[in-house]
C-alpha cells in the first residue's frame, strides 16, 4: 500500500507546486504587489499630471505635490463612487511622470496606481532625454530594467509596465524602432507589458514587426490610441496577432468609442479591448493646473449607450476588470 500512496503524493505535490508556479502573476502598483484579482474595475489610460515644456527643462521643481493633490483630489474621489479600484498613470519619463505623488493619491482616496517605464519619442522626440539619442537600444534597456529592478529614481517605486511613444507612418524612424526594440529588451527580460502611443494600424503593425523580430510574443502589446484607425477591420487583424486594442479617447469622442465597441463585439474580439478616457490633466505652470478634464464620460455617457445597444454587465465587466487584469499581469 505504501509504495502506492508514496509515489502519488510525489506526483500530487509536484502538479500543484507546478500549478502555483504558473498561476503566480502578480500586478504591480506604487504601493507594491497585488494580485489580479484585486485590481477590479480600471481605468487603462489616463493622466494625473503632464508638463508638455520639454525634456531639457522639466522636473520636480515644476509643480508642488500638495497643490496637485488638492486640485485632483475630487475628480478621485468622484470616480471612486463609481466603482473604480485601479488608474494605469501613462505620463511617461520626462513628461511629468511622479510616483511620488501616485503614493499619496493611493494614500488618500485607496484608489491604486500602476506607473511605468521607457520613454516618449512621438511629437519630434522633444521628450526625449539627450542620452537616448546617442544610446543604443540595448543601453535604453538597461535603464528601463534597472527601474524594475531598483525603483524610480530613489522612490523605490517599482514601474508596472512599459510605455513608449512613436511618430505615426508606415515606417518607424530609427529613433522610434530603436525605442521598440528597447522595449522588447525589457519585456523580455522583465515581463512587463509594453504600452505604446501610436494611432493608425499601419503604426501599430510596424511596431508589431519590430517586435516579433525580437522575439515578443505581441499579446503583451497594448496598441494605444486605436481609435485612430478609422478601418474597423484592422481591429480584426490585431486581435487575430493577440494585440490589446486600447480605445483610450472616451473623453474626447464618446459616439466613435461606441461604434468601435459594437464592431468588437459584433466580431467578437472583445477580449481584445480595453477601454479609458486619456483625460486628466494637471498642467504646470497653468493657473491652478489648467483645465483638468475628468473620468466620468465613460460611466455617466458611453455605459448607458452600451447597455441600450444590449451590452451586458458581463460584457462590461470583461472590458473594465477581466482584460485590465489579464493585460497588466506581470508572470
Amino acid at each position: 500500500m505504501k509504495r502506492i500512496i508514496i509515489p502519488f503524493l510525489i506526483i500530487f505535490i509536484f502538479f500543484s507546486c507546478t500549478e502555483q508556479k504558473a498561476d503566480s502573476s502578480y500586478i504591480q502598483t506604487v504601493s507594491g504587489k497585488i494580485s489580479p484579482e484585486e485590481m477590479g474595475l480600471t481605468l487603462i489610460h489616463e493622466h494625473i499630471l503632464v508638463d508638455f515644456i520639454g525634456a531639457d527643462s522639466t522636473g520636480y521643481h515644476r509643480w508642488d505635490k500638495d497643490s496637485v493633490v488638492q486640485r485632483v483630489l475630487p475628480f478621485l474621489e468622484e470616480i471612486k463612487t463609481k466603482g473604480v479600484k485601479t488608474i494605469i498613470e501613462c505620463t511617461p519619463s520626462y513628461l511629468g511622470k511622479d510616483p511620488v505623488l501616485l503614493q499619496k493619491l493611493t494614500d488618500l482616496t485607496g484608489i491604486r496606481f500602476i506607473t511605468n517605464t521607457g520613454y516618449y519619442g512621438a511629437v519630434g522626440e522633444k521628450y526625449l532625454p539627450e542620452h537616448a539619442f546617442s544610446e543604443s537600444a540595448e543601453e535604453l534597456a538597461k535603464r528601463w530594467i534597472r527601474e524594475f529592478k531598483n525603483g524610480i529614481e530613489d522612490t523605490g517605486v517599482v514601474p508596472g509596465f512599459i510605455k513608449i511613444s512613436v511618430n505615426e507612418g508606415d515606417q518607424l524612424s530609427p529613433m522610434d524602432r530603436k525605442l521598440v526594440q528597447a522595449a522588447a529588451i525589457t519585456h523580455l527580460e522583465t515581463g512587463l507589458l509594453i504600452v505604446s502611443h501610436t494611432g493608425p494600424w499601419n503604426t501599430a503593425k510596424a511596431e508589431i514587426d519590430v517586435l516579433l523580430e525580437s522575439g515578443v510574443d505581441v499579446s503583451n502589446f497594448v496598441w494605444v490610441h486605436a481609435q485612430a484607425e478609422k478601418d474597423y477591420a484592422n481591429y480584426l487583424k490585431a486581435a487575430e496577432q493577440g494585440v490589446w486594442i486600447s480605445l483610450d479617447g472616451i473623453a474626447w469622442d464618446v459616439p466613435g468609442h461606441l461604434d468601435r465597441i459594437v464592431y468588437c463585439n459584433e466580431n467578437r474580439i472583445l477580449d481584445r479591448v480595453l477601454l479609458s478616457h486619456d483625460a486628466g490633466w494637471y498642467s504646470p505652470g497653468e493657473a491652478n493646473g489648467g483645465d483638468f478634464i475628468g473620468f466620468t464620460a465613460l460611466f455617466d455617457e458611453l455605459i448607458p449607450l452600451l447597455k441600450e445597444k444590449g451590452f451586458t454587465q458581463q460584457e462590461l465587466d470583461l472590458m473594465l476588470i477581466e482584460n485590465p487584469a489579464k493585460a497588466f499581469s506581470i508572470k
